[in-house]
């Protein structure tokens, strides 16, 4: 059994840490998969329970010098894990909050000493007045204070010599290698200057003590910035309330939201939230869901309605029967979709983490060759140190790291606040190149509440009269015409189909008693028969009539064609062997349907309907909201085959429909987008999941994926432009034309803040508005 968890990892410093865990994870043939994220700190984990124990997975992470925070909600107690994963939430916040708080702290020590240094060593440089100390006293404090920031940033040092240890080195690595030559060549230097020799060479404590100084603001800076990009993810999570009051022994009780169970009847009182989902049993209110499907107008609930948890109570009292607690709820369910969207791994990220995996390495071999270069070219030792650190401290893997996942966790943030669930990376890549977008009809277009308007009967069809004067023809066509609704409701009493639903209920309304049926047969597409005593019932397509040998005279064919060409759907009703009538029924457009369609092809891109309804129906909702191509009278299994007919003509396919019945073309389809999902969001097919009945909401996926992937590939952009001309001009490369040789000093604030720069620019995301 393939088990999945979530463990939060503490320590993570640059996207070469994020590969080499992955990397030795994957090891493990008994590991499916291990997606670690750099801007969350936290790794999913695919494995075979019982193959390989959880204890190896954390030790084999703690081995390479990490630390492995385990989720608590992973345990045997569901029905608790929403407090618990909520606490769980509140721990990992209090965590990053200590954190930045540590590498505040940190900064402001390294400064404390570091900036004493860098007067002593470049203020006469730039006239400021020197101490009247001696050169010897001069090179001791700078000794001393330097000694102090190395000891302040230490813990760099130790990651940087864990990463040796381990044959794994990272960014850490780099600062370490950097810094330790720095200071130890300059402790040589002065020891000998000490002794009386005459050494020409240049101390370096300044660059040692600079260097982690700005590292550390770098460091301070990136985890604050960091924390931002993830705030759409914490309002969800802070959405959920803490108490919710029930009804225990006739009293109302206020308790905490873990102690509430499936079946207690909750009481909300107006301005107070939903603790969890239920169904109203009394009261009458308006309810705010903005938070959670991103309606903006307060959506009035009634007995029989579903509200949802963490969503706002606006007038009347409501009292309603908890029927999902905990990680059931569709909040809980929300953030676990996006959190693992945020986990799994873009195919545009590949290429960085291809990149991170040899770039600690291939930098410290660029820095040897280029030092090694300089010296045969008969440069001192102090140019080609300078060259060294210079080039190891310049390269950034963080700004790498960090270019993809804080972006799409804005991104899956903002679609989540709109109402939009993206459930993988993958689906924010394959949105922005949609081309083509199919719809079902019945729930998707169209409300999928269909309604009886239309009862004809035969003997009406095929009168020549146009109109009943006569009361009694009046009275005996109703007759009729309850006749033909009885047998067929009878029939499809016993059916789950939407038209079927449709027939039952204006039977129910027009007070009709249904007849016992036997032998009841549902024939897919097709329509249903059973037996109403000993006489055979039909009730459905032309097709169902001639299977079973009845014909479809012209008189009764007009009349479908009719009520097909005004958008009606023509169900035939046959008993004891003859057609005895035709029922009319209709299902209506949502209200954005039509603009959603004008939209898309403002966007260039085309629009297909796919349905198992007969041509003249599908024509006339085209027709009527504008809609490019049709396949009508399809089978659901047969959608796929349609679906794969737009691909080979070189659509790259988006397929829109309720993510249960339209599950194959979902996905057959290069983008499955599941559209009014309800509470079971979590079970949903569809990669996109739209939580309203929106279809404009299409439009906001493909806005956001298409804005989201800019980001990324502006985020990579300047990361990867960065090491390109960072590097060479660290190695020298203007030495010989312009005499500039970058300072490491200089080269240390320059990579603290490529980093910095990425997560900023995906911060920046939180000013997207919705084009709709």
């Amino acid at each position: 059994m393939i088990h999945e968890i979530k463990l939060n990892i503490g320590g993570l410093k640059c996207q070469s840490c994020v590969v080499n865990i992955e990397h030795e994870l994957k090891k493990f043939p008994e590991i499916k998969s291990a997606s670690v994220n750099l801007a969350t700190e936290t790794a999913y984990i695919e494995y075979e329970h019982g193959a390989i124990e959880l204890e190896t997975i954390v030790k084999t992470i703690e081995r390479l010098g990490y630390k492995v925070i385990r989720d608590e909600s992973e345990g045997e107690h569901k029905d608790h894990r929403s407090e618990v994963e909520h606490h769980g939430h509140d721990h990992q916040q209090i965590e990053s909050n200590k954190n930045i708080k540590a590498l505040k702290n940190r900064f402001i020590l390294t400064a404390l000493f570091g900036v004493p240094v860098l007067y002593l060593a470049m203020g006469m440089l730039i006239g400021l007045p020197q101490p009247s100390i001696s050169e010897k006293m001069g090179v001791i404090i700078q000794f001393i204070l330097s000694s102090a920031v190395i000891l302040a940033a230490f813990n760099i040092w130790v990651s940087g010599a864990r990463g040796y240890l381990h044959l794994r080195p990272n960014m850490d690595t780099l600062i370490f290698t950097g810094t330790l030559a720095a200071f130890v060549y300059s402790i040589v230097i002065s020891i000998l200057k000490f002794m009386g020799q005459d050494m020409a060479g240049e101390l370096y404590f300044e660059s040692a003590a600079l260097i982690l100084m700005f590292i550390s603001l770098g460091k301070y800076l990136e985890a604050v910035t960091r924390g931002k990009t993830g705030e759409a993810i914490k309002k969800l999570i802070g959405l959920q309330p803490k108490e919710a009051i029930v009804i225990r022994k006739g009293k109302e009780v206020k308790i905490p939201i873990v102690e509430v169970r499936l079946g207690d009847i909750v009481v909300v009182k107006p301005g107070g939230k939903i603790p969890v989902d239920g169904i109203v049993v009394e009261g009458y209110s308006a309810v705010d869901e903005k938070a959670i499907t991103g309606e903006s107008i307060p959506v009035e609930k009634k007995k029989g309605d579903i509200v949802i948890g963490a969503t706002v109570n606006k007038t009347g009292s409501l009292q309603f029967k908890a029927t999902k607690i905990g990680s059931d709820t569709m909040l809980a369910q929300i953030i676990k979709i996006v959190e693992k969207a945020i986990a799994s791994k873009a195919p545009i990220q590949l290429l960085a983490d291809k990149v991170s995996f040899y770039f600690v390495p291939a930098v410290m071999v660029i820095a040897t060759l280029a030092a090694i270069v300089w010296l045969i070219a008969g440069q001192p030792i102090a140019f080609a140190l300078t060259i060294f650190v210079a080039i190891l401290i310049i390269t950034c893997p963080c700004a790498l790291g960090l270019a993809t996942p804080t972006a799409v966790m804005m991104g899956t943030g903002l679609a989540a606040q709109n109402g939009i669930l993206i459930k993988t990376k993958d689906a924010l890549e394959k949105a922005k190149d949609i081309n083509m977008v199919v719809f079902d009809k019945t729930g998707t277009l169209t409300k999928g509440e269909p309604a009886v308007t239309d009862i004809l009967s035969v003997t009406e069809i095929s009168s020549s009269k146009k109109q009943m004067t006569n009361k009694s023809q009046i009275q005996n066509s109703k007759s009729q015409n309850n006749h033909i609704l009885q047998l067929a409701a009878s029939v499809e009493k016993k059916s789950e189909h939407p038209l079927a639903e449709a027939i039952v209920k204006k039977a129910e309304e027009e007070k009709l008693e249904l007849h016992s049926v036997t032998d009841f047969d549902a024939i897919v597409g097709r329509g249903a028969k059973a037996k109403v005593g000993s006489q055979l019932v039909l009730v459905g397509t032309r097709k169902l009539m001639a299977e079973n040998d009845l014909k479809v005279d012209e008189k009764i064919e007009g009349q479908m064609a009719r009520l097909e060409n005004g958008g009606k759907t023509a169900v035939l009703v046959a008993h004891d062997k003859n057609i005895i009538g035709i029922i009319g029924i209709a299902d209506t457009l949502k209200e954005n349907s039509k603009e959603a369609i004008q939209i898309l092809h403002r966007l260039k891109i085309k629009t297909a309907l796919i349905t198992g309804d007969n041509k003249r129906v599908a024509e006339a909702i085209a027709k009527e909201v504008g809609i490019d191509y049709i396949a009508a009278e399809v089978l659901p299994q047969d959608k796929a085959e349609e679906i794969k007919k737009f691909q080979r003509k070189g659509f790259i396919v988006g397929m829109v429909g309720d993510g249960i019945n339209d599950a194959p073309a979902l996905a057959q389809a290069d983008l499955g987008i599941a559209i009014g999902s309800g509470t079971d969001v979590a079970v949903e097919t569809g990669e996109i999941v739209l939580i309203k009945d929106d279809l404009r909401d299409v439009i906001t996926a493909i806005d956001v994926s298409r804005y989201t992937l800019r980001k990324i590939k502006q985020n990579l952009f300047w990361a990867f432009i960065y090491n390109l001309l960072g590097i060479p001009v660290a190695a020298g490369i203007l030495y010989p034309f312009t005499g500039f040789l970058l300072n490491p000093a200089v080269a240390a604030l320059a990579m603290a803040f490529s980093s910095v720069s990425v997560a900023t620019n995906s911060a920046l995301m939180k000013t997207y508005k919705p084009k709709i």
